[in-house]
């Protein structure tokens, strides 16, 4: 499987492929996307590859793309828009803005059903993150995803929020090399 590391236009050069992609990865349970959320998420990405620090991996093999990863790094002040509200009342202010702000914010790691559990995944976010600056990178999962979150553990990857009561919470991760990690409070 080769792994192209990516500029925003070279991605967008896969358009219909990566909304194929998101379709199939996300559209199953925990996630349950739908063609809606897919269009979305093709309309969301051209305007994500225009963010700073922008970069992305796809899997392509024989001509077919199997999976992708997106991140970009995360502004300053911290924003309030999407989910980051959450995180920054997960986190505190002060420590959303001391620990993400300038960080790298993966986006999006997607793989099709049938390439999940071939060590894709891992070499994906490895390929995205493997130049972040002082090993800051972070992402945000869904606590209703026992798989993604034992598999970002499984890498190395910090929790660094309590999940919600309720179940329908996001968790956030600190990469494994982010200064930060050993300021989580464990376990959780």
């Amino acid at each position: 499987m080769n792994i192209r590391v990516c500029t925003g236009a070279e991605l967008l050069g896969f358009g219909a492929a990566l909304r194929s992609v998101y379709r199939d990865a996300f559209g199953a349970p925990p996630w349950n996307e739908g063609e809606a959320e897919a269009d979305a998420f093709a309309v969301r990405l051209t305007g994500n590859t225009r963010r700073p620090g922008f970069v992305a991996a796809v899997a392509v093999e024989e001509g077919l793309v199997n999976g992708f990863a997106t991140a970009w790094t995360t502004p300053s002040p911290f924003p309030t828009d999407r989910s980051y509200g959450q995180a920054a009342a997960a986190l505190g202010s002060e420590r959303a803005h001391a620990w993400l702000c300038g960080a790298l914010e993966v986006d999006e790691l997607a793989l099709r059903p049938a390439a999940q559990g071939t060590g894709l995944g891992a070499r994906l976010l490895d390929a995205v993150t493997q130049d972040c600056p002082e090993g800051r990178a972070w992402l945000l999962t869904s606590q209703r995803s026992a798989r993604a979150m034992s598999f970002y553990r499984h890498l190395g990857w910090y929790q660094a929020t309590h999940p919600t009561p309720d179940g329908e919470g996001l968790v956030l991760f600190l990469g494994p090399r982010h200064p930060a990690r050993d300021l989580t409070v464990q376990p959780l």
